[in-house]
């Protein structure tokens, strides 16, 4: 393990030339990023989740029940032996030649199976108040590390001047300030991204693992090579989105719809500005042009800054969704907004927590008198069939 580490860090990657690890060894005059220092975040992150866990118990759902605010939950699916194992053993998402089938095999109209299917998918995520929850504990969150990132930086000579961090680069030394702010940020990622894995996966898993990594990493690595200054820069940017997203999102939970909109709409313009003008206006141009002007080019220099713009291009794809379900209309909107996570290390996500429900089958017409009516077909109009009733639940 010893040699792999060796190897890992090996300072003529990381390190501009003619700078050496031991230059960044802590002195009693001094103390330096260690990657030792990061090991606390792993027991940090079980700690966040003690916490929040906590904090939802006995401060939020008191809170909901205090405000008198209605989290609907949905409906559950019935119970239906034959479908559920289809939904189990074959597929979530029946084609619609296997719709067609199971319609011929229980009397049942398309429409009510797929319904049954959108019922059945919903059970497995989480609670509509559980997800309130978790909102509302990433908003206190969000709100205090931006506070505190905003107020640090307030102090520092690089928010005016961003040649600043590159400033007698890499013998600066590490304030507690610095060192609080990135543990708290690299633990509160981890703390995210086991729910991640461990939740049902839904269609932007890939993509939000994907900025959960990216995220990680950069913490880690620009910790490691004393970028700090240039990465408070990046936390704080990120962070400035995710107060508003996490208030549509308990709008919309809590069926404030205006409100959420209105959120919403702020969320856009800040997530705008902050992630596609600010960030490579003001952060990419220190990190590639005034680091290079000042530093020169060395390894991890192109890893860092292609990770950043990897960034970039996900702010892209993620603006662009969002603008895409910004230009539809209210009525025709298929893609749910607020199913973005943009957590600074952290989701974007535009899958849909709620799926689109298929429509409710039209109401069977009623035989005309005197018809002669089998019991099949009375079977079929209602929606049930004998071996497997269901109450005309749909």
């Amino acid at each position: 393990m010893t040699g792999f580490l060796a190897w890992f860090w090996n300072e003529r990657f990381w390190l501009p030339h003619n700078v050496t690890w031991a230059d960044l060894k802590n002195t009693d005059e001094a103390v330096y990023p260690q990657s030792e220092d990061l090991y606390l975040a792993a027991p940090l992150a079980f700690c966040i989740i003690v916490v929040r866990l906590l904090f939802e118990r006995l401060i939020v759902r008191p809170l909901v029940s205090g405000l008198r605010i209605e989290v609907k939950e949905a409906q559950r699916a019935p119970p239906n032996a034959i479908l559920d194992k289809v939904y189990t053993a074959i597929t979530k998402h029946p084609d619609e030649k296997r719709l067609e089938g199971l319609s011929k095999q229980l009397d049942w109209d398309v429409r009510s199976i797929q319904r049954w299917f959108y019922r059945r998918r919903d059970q497995e995520r989480p609670p509509t108040l559980a997800r309130f929850c978790h909102s509302m504990w990433k908003f206190a969150f969000y709100v205090y590390i931006f506070t505190y990132g905003v107020r640090y930086l307030k102090k520092t000579p690089w928010l005016h001047n961003t040649r600043e961090c590159w400033h007698n680069y890499p013998n600066q030394p590490l304030t507690v300030e610095v060192h609080y702010y990135y543990l708290l940020e690299l633990s509160f990622c981890l703390s995210l991204l086991l729910p991640q894995l461990t939740h049902i996966r839904r269609k932007d898993f890939l993509l939000t693992l994907t900025h959960h990594f990216l995220s990680v990493s950069l913490i880690v690595f620009s910790y490691v090579s004393n970028m700090v200054r240039a990465g408070t820069l990046v936390m704080c940017v990120h962070d400035s989105a995710e107060v508003l997203l996490e208030a549509a999102k308990m709008a919309k939970y809590a069926r404030f719809k205006r409100f959420c909109n209105l959120l919403f709409l702020i969320f856009t313009l800040i997530f705008i500005t902050s992630r596609l003008a600010l960030y490579p206006a003001w952060v990419l141009k220190t990190t590639v042009f005034e680091s290079w002007s000042l530093l020169g080019l060395f390894p991890s220099w192109w890893l860092l800054n292609g990770m950043l713009l990897l960034l970039l291009g996900l702010h892209c794809l993620w603006a662009y969704l969002i603008l895409r379900v910004l230009s539809t209309g209210p009525q025709r909107r298929k893609l749910n907004p607020l199913c973005v996570s943009l957590d600074s290390h952290n989701d974007v996500d535009f899958s849909s927590d709620e799926e689109d429900m298929p429509p409710h089958p039209p109401h069977p017409k009623k035989p005309p008198p005197h018809t002669h009516t089998s019991h099949r077909s009375q079977r079929t109009a209602n929606g049930t069939s004998g071996a497997h009733r269901t109450n005309g639940y749909l």
